[in-house]
């Protein structure tokens, strides 16, 4: 008997535990195969690298006040940004089963995170409480680049529960439709060979 896509995704080979790692747990997670969390994640991501990049920059610049306070709001926009992200990982780590390896990874991802915008949350409250907005400190700096050093470990774990793990990624069967010969009539997949 062929396996068809239906199949794979209502048996998949690592079972139950597996399949219900692939489905939403509510709309806000997205579709099927399409998970809103990896989308969001980009907000914090590039906001706090932008960050860190105006903070350099306003250690040489001719109005550092300028940059800085660039830094500050990139950084509080990108907490806005990590805590819509943080709902949405939320709740596509409450599909994962407890005591698995992707639980356990995805509980370090999330500890990980966490770690990251608390760090991050220091900094927009220290920058707030300057006067004005002078050029930014070598501290601020250090807890910057420190920030992004764990955000990346943190990145490469969701990586893995995505791309290792297969955590809400579409199963084998949904993703071999895209590799089948012939489009549909709405050019929008493949045809099914029988």
């Amino acid at each position: 008997m062929a396996r068809t896509a239906t199949h794979i995704r209502r048996n998949p080979p690592g079972g139950p535990t597996q399949a219900l790692a692939k489905e939403p747990l509510s709309p806000l997670a997205g579709t099927y195969g399409h998970p809103v969390h990896p989308i969001l994640v980009t907000l914090p991501i590039g906001m706090w690298v932008a960050s860190l990049v105006f903070d350099i920059i306003s250690r040489s610049a001719d109005d550092p006040g300028a940059f800085a306070e660039g830094a500050y709001w990139l950084i509080g926009l990108g907490i806005i940004g990590a805590v819509l992200a943080a709902v949405t990982g939320l709740l596509d780590f409450a599909r994962i089963r407890r005591g698995t390896k992707a639980w356990a990874i995805g509980a370090l991802h999330m500890t990980t995170n966490t770690v990251v915008l608390a760090l991050f949350v220091i900094s927009w409250w220290w920058r707030r409480s300057d006067d004005g907005f002078p050029e930014t400190s070598a501290g601020k700096l250090i807890l910057s680049i420190v920030a992004l050093v764990l955000l990346g470990i943190s990145g490469s774990l969701g990586g893995m529960l995505a791309y290792r793990y297969g955590v809400r990624v579409a199963d084998e069967g949904t993703q071999q439709d895209g590799f089948l010969g012939g489009a549909d009539p709405n050019g929008v997949g493949g045809a099914r060979r029988g």
